[in-house]
């Protein structure tokens, strides 16, 4: 049971050694360009289920009005 409580946890050693992989993949100059498109995407999500939220209020007020 305490094996698996340790393994579920991820400290500095193992981020470490994700980063360190990731250098080794992509190359250091196409880090930025991969977090740049992960922070659009993440952006564009977000926008995506705000419009979502705005639709489904102005739904039920339109509901509600009737």
């Amino acid at each position: 049971m305490n094996l698996f409580v340790i393994a579920g946890m991820v400290g500095p050693w193992q981020i470490a050694i994700i980063v360190f992989a990731l250098v080794l993949l992509f190359g250091g100059k196409k880090i930025p360009e991969l977090m740049k498109g992960l922070g659009q995407g993440m952006k564009e999500f977000k926008k995506a289920t705000d419009t979502e939220d705005k639709e489904k209020d102005k739904d039920e007020e339109e509901s509600k009005d009737k």
